[in-house]
């Protein structure tokens, strides 16, 4: 069972492993998506992370095609909406308006009314902008999602895929302003996915903000589910298609680094995607990770061994490891 931690520095306590449907209504069908959705609640999740851009048009570049994962979300959870944290997002173009994407009041004020519409709920529990907006002014979003506050529409708000800066400013504008402030950060973190490390974490701890990362397993890349010069299994993101994790495994040690954990996990008794998350879990300043399963044993072989911490000891093994895959092998010249 999963267990539990707080969101920053707020009294809400949600689970350290969490549940990403961007799967849902896209690339699994309903009846998948719930049993999907009963496994992970059924592990102790209680958070479920969606955005109203997830569904078929992100792939077929059709905007008026997007939010299937809320409709989803909407029909399963009916009398369980009690038992979740329920986050969402709203920046993506969801229509084909000029105006149907963005931060501004006018979008955000209509993007969570169909939120709430597709997922049957009267409230959000974690409302996220999906990333930062540099067409719309800071005040002008920070102030409308002030008041989805205080209209009880949404209880928290958030950001995904901000970098320490943009935190920072939007912090500095609710400080001044005497507003709502976001609570929890949402970005990508993982054993091949680092970035983060370097300025956005020192200032959340210092700060008390939250981190949900997403991507724990660098998209299926540190379960093993690629291997260099064999075709991606079918029916999988790269099969698909899919840009991040092509980009990710352009990076140098994307493929050579999950082998070379091969035999530290085993030492664990993990697996290797078991291990990839504990090392996620025991790193500081994290809050929870996102899973985001397409089938219902991604949830419940994770759930066997999602309590394993990594020592610091075995973190520097993992450092040094990475370290080594990553140093050039060819001499510079100048």
């Amino acid at each position: 069972m999963s267990s539990y931690r707080q969101l920053g520095r707020t009294g809400l306590k949600v689970s350290e492993v969490s549940l990403g449907t961007m799967a849902f209504g896209r690339w699994i069908s309903e009846q998948a998506s719930a049993e999907v959705l009963d496994a992970a609640l059924d592990s102790g999740i209680n958070l479920i992370d969606t955005a109203d851009v997830y569904g078929k048009g992100s792939d077929l570049g059709n905007p008026d095609s997007t939010g299937e994962s809320e409709v989803i979300l909407g029909h399963l959870l009916k009398e369980r909406r009690h038992r979740i944290i329920l986050a969402t997002k709203v920046h993506g173009r969801v229509g084909s308006e000029v105006n149907d994407a963005g931060q501004s009041r006018y979008h955000i004020f209509r993007a969570v009314e169909n939120s709430l519409r597709r997922l049957k709920t009267d409230y959000i529990d974690l409302y996220q902008v999906h990333r930062f907006d540099p067409n719309t002014p800071l005040e002008e979003t920070l102030r409308a999602l002030d008041d989805l506050v205080r209209q009880g529409k949404v209880r928290y708000i958030g950001a995904s895929n901000y970098a320490a800066w943009q935190l920072a400013k939007a912090h500095g504008i609710s400080n001044q302003l005497n507003l709502h402030r976001f609570e929890s950060v949402q970005p990508e973190y993982s054993l091949i996915s680092r970035e983060i490390e370097q300025e956005l974490i020192p200032f959340v701890q210092s700060e008390k903000v939250g981190v949900i990362v997403y991507s724990p397993l660098g998209r299926g890349i540190l379960a093993g589910k690629y291997r260099a010069g064999e075709a991606p299994p079918e029916g999988s993101r790269l099969a698909a298609g899919e840009k991040r994790l092509q980009q990710l495994l352009e990076k140098r040690h994307s493929l050579t680094l999950p082998e070379a954990l091969k035999a530290l996990a085993e030492q664990r008794g993990l697996t290797l995607a078991q291990y990839s998350l504990a090392w996620v879990l025991s790193r500081p300043g994290i809050t929870s990770a996102i899973l985001g399963a397409s089938k219902p044993e991604h949830i419940t072989e994770a759930a066997k061994k999602w309590h394993e911490r990594l020592t610091q000891e075995e973190q520097d093994e993992v450092d040094a490891i990475a370290a080594n895959l990553q140093a050039p092998r060819d001499p510079v010249h100048f």
